[in-house]
């Protein structure tokens, strides 16, 4: 069995967001792809996206870099889902051998109508997720844990 690879942006991109938000202070793109394990060059992409869509702006000079824009209360999961260009939400693909079968068709039609449910679910529930609310459950695992979201932790085990 072969599996797809899973498509991470928007979980990477939300991860950036809320380090983010988390500081209330710019942050380099330098600073966020180490904390990412990426390349700044990476950051700046997705950055410029966001941007485009009013999320973040960079503010230049001396202790300059990238920060929110927005509330994170006005951020939702689908937000940034769109803004990313709304990658596919499921890997699950129909067969497409026997386009004139009967029985793949029907089993087409049936998957067809339950993929476009079950995208409909998920759609509704990332618009209803903010930034604010996964800030809310950090700082809950952050009392519950001891352990600090510092950017400079470098996401050490």
């Amino acid at each position: 069995m072969s599996y797809m690879k899973h498509d991470t942006r928007l979980s990477g991109i939300l991860h950036v967001l809320l380090h983010m938000a988390g500081q209330h202070r710019p942050l380099t793109s330098e600073a966020l792809a180490i904390a990412m394990n990426t390349n700044p060059v990476v950051i700046r992409r997705i950055m410029a996206g966001l941007r485009e869509r009013g999320y973040v702006r960079s503010e230049k000079g001396h202790g300059g870099g990238w920060v929110l824009s927005r509330d994170p209360a006005d951020l939702t999961l689908r937000d940034i889902y769109d803004a990313i260009g709304q990658p596919s939400l499921l890997a699950i693909g129909n067969r497409s051998e026997s386009p004139t079968c009967l029985v793949e068709q029907a089993v087409n039609a049936s998957l067809d109508q339950a993929f476009e449910s079950a995208e409909a679910l998920l759609l509704a529930r990332l618009g209803e997720v903010t930034l604010a609310e996964i800030m809310g459950d950090v700082e809950d695992q952050k009392r519950f844990t001891g352990l600090s979201p510092e950017l400079e932790h470098h996401h050490a085990s």
